[in-house]
């Protein structure tokens, strides 16, 4: 397929998907370059590997996560609830970067560590209530480039999307791209070095996505 990412631009660009709103930017403006925050964040977060639930089954996430944010941000997907620890003053000033970039405020990140190439993501959509209708996620890339996969979910004709995101890039998705689209990171079948990637969201409050 060509290469969607031709722009070396500072600013968001467009990726033309149909049924989807995505933007992304080769390389965010952070005060580390990328390599040395992803030494950081491997080092000093405190992983965890739980169990979720995939079609009434447990299994053991194939890769580490961790949970940051505002009191009250506490996250439910795939069986399992993640209570967010405090902001560390590196991850705030990254929130900040990509809040500019997103002219949106977050309040939560997700911290998902692929350490190697057998780590990966199954295919899915960030569509839970607590995100809201037409969530807005923007997912910061540290690392040895993955390949970030959009599947329709309901278009058969529509082929798979298939993007290779840089280290120290964002890609950005918004409007209705999380209700026609699923998204994963695959296994690869050679060996390759970690890769940290940081989902950036708003987490509505309980009692707030529960009157809606």
């Amino acid at each position: 397929m060509p290469d969607l990412f031709t722009s070396t631009t500072n600013h968001l660009q467009p990726i033309q998907i149909p049924d989807a709103d995505i933007y992304y930017l080769p390389n965010l403006d952070l005060r580390l370059t990328p390599d040395e925050i992803l030494h950081h964040l491997i080092a000093n977060t405190p992983w965890r590997q739980d169990e979720i639930t995939v079609w009434n089954k447990r299994y053991a996430q194939p890769r580490l996560v961790a949970w940051y944010g505002d009191p009250g941000s506490a996250y439910t997907y795939s069986g399992i609830t993640l209570t967010p620890m405090r902001w560390t003053d590196l991850l705030l000033e990254i929130k900040r970067q990509v809040e500019n970039v997103a002219a949106i405020t977050f309040n939560s990140v997700l911290l998902n560590y692929y350490r190697d190439h057998r780590d990966s993501m199954g295919f899915h959509s960030d569509d839970e209530p607590e995100l809201g209708i037409n969530p807005v996620i923007a997912s910061l890339s540290l690392g040895t480039e993955r390949t970030f996969i959009l599947k329709h979910k309901t278009n058969k004709l529509a082929k798979p999307i298939r993007l290779r995101l840089a280290s120290g890039s964002l890609l950005l998705m918004k409007g209705t791209t999380q209700k026609h689209w699923k998204h994963g990171i695959a296994k690869e079948s050679h060996q390759c070095g970690p890769r940290v990637n940081l989902t950036f969201r708003r987490i509505i409050p309980s009692e707030e996505f529960r009157n809606t």
